[in-house]
C-alpha cells in the first residue's frame, strides 16, 4: 500500500520543471532515489552535503503567497522575512494550500515558484554553493544543477533571510 503523503515518480509539475529547464537550455542531472521526507534523508540519498540542498518553502505573508529557496542547512529568520516582505504576519502554507498552489505535497515542492505564479526569494547563503540539489515535485526524483542557473530559471530575488547561528 502506498503512503498518501509521498509523491512517487514523475508528476505533472516534474514534467513542467524539466520542460522549463530544457526550454532555457539549462543543463541538469536527474536523480531517482527511494522516497525521502527530510532534507537530511534527501542529502543522504543523493550523496550530497546538506548545505547543497535547495529547500523550497511556500509561505503566506499577509494576503499573498511567496516561494522561498533556502539551503537545507539553514533556517528562516521570520523577523528578517517580515521586514523584507513588509508584513507582520507570515505563516507556512498548509498542505491543502500547497496542493492547490503547486500540485505538490509537503517535501516534494520544487524551488520553481515562478512556474506556479509565485514570487521567488532565494536566501543569499545558498550563493556559497556552486551546485544545488532539490526535490522535483516528487519524493523520489531530484535534480542537480548549477546554483547560478537556478537563480536564472526561478527568476529569484536573492536576499538574506536565514537565521544567523
Amino acid at each position: 500500500m502506498s503512503d498518501p503523503q509521498i509523491q512517487r515518480g514523475e508528476t505533472p509539475a516534474t514534467r513542467e520543471v524539466i520542460r522549463h529547464l530544457e526550454a532555457l537550455g539549462i543543463p541538469f542531472e536527474r536523480l531517482e532515489h527511494p522516497p525521502v521526507a527530510t532534507s537530511q534523508a534527501a542529502a543522504d540519498a543523493r550523496g550530497s552535503r546538506l548545505a547543497e540542498g535547495a529547500k523550497a518553502l511556500t509561505i503566506k505573508a499577509g494576503d499573498s503567497y511567496h516561494h522561498l529557496i533556502i539551503s537545507a542547512a539553514q533556517r528562516v529568520d521570520n523577523q528578517k522575512l517580515r521586514r523584507i516582505l513588509g508584513t507582520r504576519r507570515i505563516r507556512f502554507a498548509t498542505a491543502a494550500e500547497l496542493r492547490d498552489l503547486t500540485g505538490c505535497l509537503p517535501g516534494a515542492v520544487p524551488p520553481f515558484g515562478n512556474l506556479f505564479g509565485l514570487p521567488v526569494l532565494m536566501d543569499d547563503a545558498l550563493l556559497a554553493e556552486e551546485t544545488v540539489f532539490f526535490n522535483c515535485a516528487s519524493h523520489t526524483i531530484s535534480l542537480r544543477m548549477r546554483r547560478a542557473d537556478m537563480v536564472t530559471a526561478t527568476e529569484a530575488r536573492v536576499v538574506d533571510f536565514h537565521l544567523e547561528e
